[in-house]
């Protein structure tokens, strides 16, 4: 669990990070230097869901044999099966991380969220929905791993 209470923006206790795939976590279908090791160190306080359509079919050969949850959308809505997954665990319970258009209503609904800017780029819609923008993966896991930074761009 991660918790924190940053004035204006209230207390929070999280118990999920819901990550977008592709766009986010990897680009091209790989995954980002660096994002390994984070997820190791919050593995222990979040558990991890990875949310994808899996463009280009690599999740499964990257996160298969860890103990995070990857769940593999449906074709079709993306946006809202992200959205629905998200409120079942609970969305005042998650930090939810995205940068596309199908990520905006996870974005909207989380306890605190994060538009992910990485080569891809960021969908206005997304970064629209989002209480933070950060210059890439490893700095949105940085700031879950150091929460007292949180306080510097939340606060009202």
């Amino acid at each position: 669990m991660i918790d924190f209470d940053i004035p204006g923006f209230g207390q929070r206790s999280l118990l999920h990070l819901v990550l977008d795939y592709n766009g986010t976590l990897a680009i091209d279908g790989r995954v980002q230097p660096g994002v390994f090791s984070r997820l190791s160190r919050i593995k222990h306080l979040l558990t991890i869901h990875i949310l994808t359509a899996d463009t280009y079919g690599t999740v499964r050969s990257t996160f298969g044999q860890t103990d995070y949850v990857v769940h593999i959308l449906p074709a079709g809505d993306e946006r809202q099966a992200k959205a629905d997954y998200v409120q079942s665990l609970g969305p005042m319970s998650c930090a939810c991380f995205g940068n596309g258009n199908n990520d905006a209503a996870m974005l909207k609904d989380a306890a605190l969220s994060m538009a992910i800017l990485q080569p891809e780029g960021v969908a206005m819609a997304a970064l629209s929905a989002a209480h933070i923008l950060v210059p890439g993966i490893e700095a949105g896991l940085d700031l879950l791993l150091h929460p007292q930074r949180l306080k510097a761009t939340l606060r009202y």
